[in-house]
């Protein structure tokens, strides 16, 4: 571990200890700000994304960047290394912008599949898969009146 990264301040250690009560999941900085917003501990979006820039460098934290019209997304992981966990791809719902983490070994194949016969090395981290989620589903099928699953077909 570098000097650098041996500093502490409390705007540090209050951010990691969020981090850690939503590990595994995406966060922006916006939702980092708000969340702070909210206990009455306003911490500024250059604080919060100098911080966030070097708990990556650091390897606590993954940076995703899905497209350009989308904040990055940052995924406290702490110690652990992301690569000893499963391959990770990442859904997108077009109407709320939802970003769904997804763990599934059938992607793992297709994977698999575009190495071995297309020679192509796929990068799960940075793969997006485009469409609408259950949630939003509903809600057009709401709004049409039909049922979800006919909203589907």
């Amino acid at each position: 571990m570098n000097i650098k990264s041996q500093y502490k301040t409390k705007h540090r250690e209050e951010l990691i200890a969020y981090l850690e009560t939503v590990a595994g999941q995406h966060v922006t900085v916006s939702d980092v700000c708000a969340y702070f917003q909210t206990l009455g501990k306003p911490m500024g979006t250059a604080t919060v994304y100098r911080q966030m820039e070097r708990l990556v460098s650091e390897g606590m934290v993954n940076k995703y960047i899905i497209d350009a019209n989308s904040p990055a997304c940052f995924e406290y992981i702490g110690s652990q290394e992301h690569c000893c966990e499963p391959v990770c791809f990442h859904c997108k719902c077009e109407r709320c912008g939802v970003l769904i983490h997804l763990h599934c070994d059938e992607l793992e194949g297709i994977a698999a599949h575009l190495q071995e016969h297309h020679r192509f090395t796929l990068n799960p981290m940075r793969t997006v898969f485009y469409g609408i989620c259950d949630r939003c589903a509903a809600e057009e099928a709401a709004e049409a009146g039909k049922q979800p699953d006919e909203a589907q077909k």
